[in-house]
C-alpha cells in the first residue's frame, strides 16, 4: 500500500519541496530508505519504528516498508524527514486516513518516545509550502512561532506524533498559530548599545555616518582603547531598519545555522558579528564538508567587524575579496554548488604598528618598533583588499578631557534619521537597477552619478597623482564623495564634498606609502 506527504529539503539557504513516498509489502522485515539520503536520514528508520510503537500504534514487522525521497537526485541532510516518513508509514499501513495528505506539509524530529522536537530551517521550508500551493504546515511547537512569519500559511504546532495523526484526521478543531506581526517588530529595532555613549570621537563618529549612509567599508586606524571597537559595535544602531525581504532573507539564514536568536522568530535587528582572528577561511567566508554558511553570511544586510586586521591570516583576508565585489559566496563541490548572500559592511580596525603607538595617529607617545617592524605588520594586509575598503579612518587617543566629561553625545536615533533620509534619495536614484547604495555602484552608474564639477575634478587629480592612487581607489573617492553630497541633501557634488572624501583614502599613504 502506498502513500504520500510532502516534506522540503534545504538547498542552500532555500528549500525545495520533497514528496515522502511510503511503500508497504509483504515480505521479509525491512526499512528503507532512498533518494539521496545522508547519514541522519537514514538513521530515521529506528526513530521512527520506535516512535510509531511508542505511540500505541503498530509497527509492521512482517512487511518490506520501502520509503523513497523524490526527487531522488536532491541530496536529503538532517531529521526533518522523521515525521512526514511516520505518518506516511501510519497511511501506509491503514492506521491513518490520508484524505487531508494533499493539504499538508510536515517537517520535524521524533523522539523515541515519540515527541516532535524541533529543526532547523523552518522558515524556508515554510516558504516552500506557500510556493508549492500547500495550505498547512506541521512543525514542532518551539518552530510554530518562526513558521508563522510566513503569512497566507496555516502553521500547526504538534508535540507528538500522536497529536499530528490527530490533526492530519481532523484539522477542524486545531488552532492555528498567530502570525507574527512582521511590521510591527521591524519598525522598532532594539539595540542594546547607542552612539551617544561614544565620547568624543567626532571625526571618526563622521566618517562612519558617510559609511552607514552609503554603505560603503571602513579601516579604523588608532592605538588600543581609543574606541575602535565600541565605534564598530554601535554602527547598526545608525544602519536603516531592515526590510521585510532583508529580514527574511537574513533570518533564513541564521534558521539553516541554527543560530536564531530571541522568541520572535526573526531577526528584527541588523547582524553584526565579530569573529576571531584565529578563525579559518571556511568559517570566514563557508563551506566545509557539508556547506554552511560562514561569517561573511551570517553578516549579511549587516556589519561584518574583523578586530585586529593584521592578525588575521593572509589567506582568510584574501578570501574577503570576492563576497566584497561580487556580494555573495559560491561553494563548489563535487555534487552541488551553493551559493550564500553575502552583502555586508566591512568594518575593521587596527593598530598603527605592533606596539601602538606610532606616531603618525597618535602624536606625544614614543614608538618602540623599528621601521621595519612596522612595514611588516602593516603589510600583513594586501594592496588588493586595502583598495576595496573605500574609507580608512584615523581614531586617536582621547585626551583626559573628552573621558571625563559627563556631556553625553549624539544619539542613535538622530544619527539614523539623516541616514535614512540619505538612503531614500540613493533608493529612488537606483530605482529597477538592484543596486540599494551608493557604494554598490557599477563604473557605469560612477560615471553617470558622480561626475565631478571642474575644480573638485581638479582636485581628485591632483589627488591621484599625489597619492599615486589606483583606479580602483579613484572610483571609491566619488562615491565617497556623492554620499557626502546625498547627506547634505546636495544634487551636485562640489570641490568640499570632493576634499572630505579625499581625506578617507590617504591613510593607505600615510601609512602604507
Amino acid at each position: 500500500m502506498l502513500a504520500k506527504l510532502d516534506c522540503a529539503a534545504l538547498v542552500g539557504i532555500d528549500a525545495i519541496p520533497v514528496q515522502v513516498q511510503v511503500d508497504v509489502n509483504p515480505g521479509l522485515s525491512s526499512f528503507t530508505i532512498v533518494g539521496l539520503p545522508d547519514i541522519a536520514v537514514k538513521e530515521s528508520a529506528k526513530r521512527v519504528e520506535s516512535a510509531i510503537r511508542n505511540s500505541n500504534f503498530h509497527f509492521p514487522r512482517d512487511r518490506a516498508i520501502v520509503v523513497n525521497l523524490a526527487p531522488a537526485d536532491v541530496k536529503k541532510e538532517g531529521p526533518a524527514f522523521d515525521l512526514p516518513i511516520a505518518l506516511a508509514t501510519l497511511a501506509a499501513t491503514g492506521q491513518l486516513a490520508r484524505d487531508n495528505f494533499e493539504h499538508f506539509m510536515a517537517a520535524g524530529e521524533l523522539s523515541l518516545d515519540g515527541g516532535v522536537r524541533p529543526i532547523v530551517g523552518v522558515l524556508p521550508i515554510a516558504l516552500a509550502a506557500r510556493t508549492s500551493g500547500k495550505s498547512a504546515l506541521l512543525v514542532a511547537e518551539q518552530n510554530a512561532v518562526e513558521a508563522a512569519i510566513v503569512h497566507g500559511l496555516k502553521v500547526y504546532a504538534v508535540s507528538s506524533l500522536n497529536e499530528a495523526a490527530a490533526l492530519l484526521t481532523d484539522a477542524s478543531q486545531a488552532e492555528a498559530a498567530k502570525p507574527t506581526p512582521v511590521d510591527e517588530l521591524l519598525s522598532a529595532p532594539d539595540y542594546e548599545v547607542d552612539f551617544q555613549d561614544v565620547k568624543g570621537q567626532a571625526h571618526a563618529k563622521r566618517a562612519l555616518e558617510i559609511a552607514a549612509a552609503g554603505g560603503h567599508n571602513a579601516l579604523m586606524v588608532g592605538p588600543p582603547g581609543a574606541g575602535k571597537t565600541m565605534l564598530a559595535r554601535r554602527l547598526p544602531t545608525i544602519l536603516p531598519p531592515l526590510s521585510l525581504e532583508e529580514a527574511i532573507e537574513v533570518t533564513k539564514i541564521y534558521s539553516i545555522t541554527g543560530k536564531l536568536p530571541g522568541s520572535t522568530g526573526l531577526m528584527t535587528t541588523r547582524p553584526f558579528r565579530a569573529p576571531h582572528h584565529i578563525a579559518s577561511a571556511p568559517a570566514l567566508a563557508g563551506g566545509g564538508t557539508s556547506p554552511r554558511p560562514g561569517e561573511v553570511s551570517l553578516s549579511h544586510c549587516g556589519v561584518l567587524f574583523l578586530d585586529e586586521l593584521p592578525e588575521f591570516h593572509r589567506d582568510v583576508l584574501e578570501a574577503l575579496r570576492q563576497p566584497i565585489e561580487d556580494a555573495c559566496v559560491t561553494v563548489s563541490r563535487a555534487m552541488a554548488s551553493l551559493t550564500y548572500p553575502a552583502r555586508f559592511m566591512l568594518v575593521a580596525a587596527m593598530n598603527p604598528c605592533p606596539c601602538g603607538n606610532f606616531s603618525a595617529c597618535d602624536p606625544g607617545t614614543i614608538c618602540r618598533c623599528t621601521p621595519y617592524q612596522i612595514q611588516r605588520y602593516l603589510r600583513r594586509i594586501s594592496g588588493p583588499l586595502l583598495d576595496r575598503i573605500d574609507m580608512h579612518i584615523e581614531v586617536p587617543r582621547l585626551p583626559a578631557s573628552d573621558l571625563m566629561t559627563r556631556e553625553s553625545g549624539e544619539p542613535s536615533g538622530a544619527i539614523r534619521e539623516r541616514v535614512v533620509r540619505a538612503r531614500e534619495i540613493q533608493r529612488q536614484r537606483f530605482q529597477g537597477t538592484g543596486i540599494f547604495c551608493n557604494a554598490q555602484m557599477q563604473p557605469r552608474q560612477v560615471r553617470k552619478f558622480c561626475a565631478p564639477g571642474g575644480v573638485a575634478e581638479s582636485l581628485l587629480a591632483s589627488a591621484m597623482q599625489q597619492f599615486r592612487l589606483s583606479a580602483r581607489a579613484h572610483d571609491r573617492i566619488l562615491k565617497l564623495a556623492r554620499t557626502i553630497a546625498d547627506l547634505a541633501g546636495a544634487q551636485e557634488m562640489s570641490v568640499n564634498h570632493v576634499a572630505e572624501a579625499i581625506q578617507y583614502r590617504s591613510l593607505d599613504r600615510k601609512l602604507w606609502g
